[in-house]
This record gives structure tokens, C-alpha cells and sequence, in this order.
């Protein structure tokens, strides 16, 4: 396995990737928050922690993908409420869009997308 450098914006120097656990490493990125279509500020994220979890994996490592998706927020109330609909309706509708709509990047689907409200208790 080839040794993998990040550049820390902390501190601004690259640091070698140590995982914690063997090979395994976590990637958490923040999903969209669902109140309109997808924008080129939605899909930035989804393609670049795509391809750095794809990047990973063709490196060795047990990368693990995680993106949210937000379909609970004040964003989210004002365009429903602007639309005349519920906030849940909405949220549901725009989450179906952002699937497909990154779907057609071909880039695969991340390990894990979570609700908000899936994970509001947690939360």
C-alpha cells in the first residue's frame, strides 16, 4: 500500500493518512440540504469525495463513504412554505431529484447517506 498524503488546512502542511483502525479509514461529507435541485455547489462535494474515497480504495484502503443528506431546516420551511406545500413533502421530492440527478455522474452511490431526520435523536 502506497503511503497517502492529505494536506491538513489546519495547519496547512500534508500529513501522511494513519488510520486508527488497520487499513479502515471514514470519510464524512456533507450532503446537500434539499430545498431546490441540485446546484454545481451540490454536486462539488459529491464528486470530490467520490472519487478521493474511489482514490482510496484503489490505494489499499478500507474507505468507508459517508454523505447526509439535510431534509430538515429553515431553508427547507421557506421554500416549502413560499410553494404553498409541506416542508416533508418538499424534502422528499428534492431528495429524490438529488439521487437521480447524481446518479446520472456514474459515480456510485456513497456507503451510507443518512436523513437528518433519520438521526435526529442522535443529533
Amino acid at each position: 500500500m502506497r503511503s497517502v498524503r492529505l494536506h491538513d488546512t489546519r495547519t496547512g502542511a500534508p500529513l501522511p493518512l494513519e488510520p486508527r483502525d488497520g487499513r479502515r479509514v471514514g470519510v464524512y461529507a456533507c450532503g446537500p440540504t434539499v430545498y431546490s435541485r441540485v446546484h454545481v455547489g451540490n454536486a462539488r462535494p459529491y464528486v470530490v469525495f467520490s472519487l478521493l474515497a474511489r482514490f482510496l480504495r484503489h490505494e489499499g484502503y478500507d474507505a468507508v463513504l459517508v454523505a447526509n443528506v439535510t431534509d430538515i431546516n429553515d431553508k427547507i420551511y421557506d421554500a416549502a412554505r413560499a410553494a404553498g406545500r409541506p416542508s416533508d413533502e418538499l424534502a422528499r421530492e428534492m431528495t429524490a431529484h438529488y439521487f437521480a440527478d447524481t446518479d446520472r455522474l456514474e459515480l456510485g452511490r456513497p456507503d451510507h447517506e443518512p436523513l437528518a431526520t433519520e438521526m435526529i435523536d442522535q443529533i
